[in-house]
């Protein structure tokens, strides 16, 4: 069974940083794809970042462009999320998802069949 366990998030004052880890285990690939998402209340899902741990691929959502920073390292099948220059409107759930049908990212939210427990991020003004 694949599992993801997230870590990190809490609360931070505009400006701040924060950095979310999201560690996978069980995983039968060695090319898959690790996302993240984030949903603020009453807003929908929104992607914010992809990393694809076979080929060091990525992608930014333009909301978060030059603030996040997304990595991994394989050896632990661990991808992190570095939050810089955080913003009040950052202010959500951010749930890491994974993909190991593909190598390549991709943000279609639905096409993720594992997901982490989701880490509460905050950012106050």
């Amino acid at each position: 069974e694949i599992q993801l366990v997230e870590s990190g998030g809490g609360l931070v004052q505009a400006g701040g940083s924060l950095r979310l880890s999201c560690a996978a285990s069980g995983v039968p690939v060695d090319a898959y794809v690790i996302s993240w998402f984030r949903q603020a209340p009453g807003r929908e899902r929104e992607g914010v970042s992809c990393i694809s741990m076979s080929n060091g691929g990525y992608y930014y959502e333009d909301s978060v462009k030059g603030r996040f920073t997304v990595s991994s390292d394989i050896a632990k099948n661990t991808a992190y999320l570095q939050m810089s220059s955080l913003k009040p409107e950052d202010t959500a759930i951010y749930y890491c998802a994974l993909d190991w049908t593909v190598a390549r990212c991709h943000m279609f939210w639905d096409e993720y069949d594992v997901w982490g427990q989701g880490t509460q991020v905050t950012v106050s003004s």
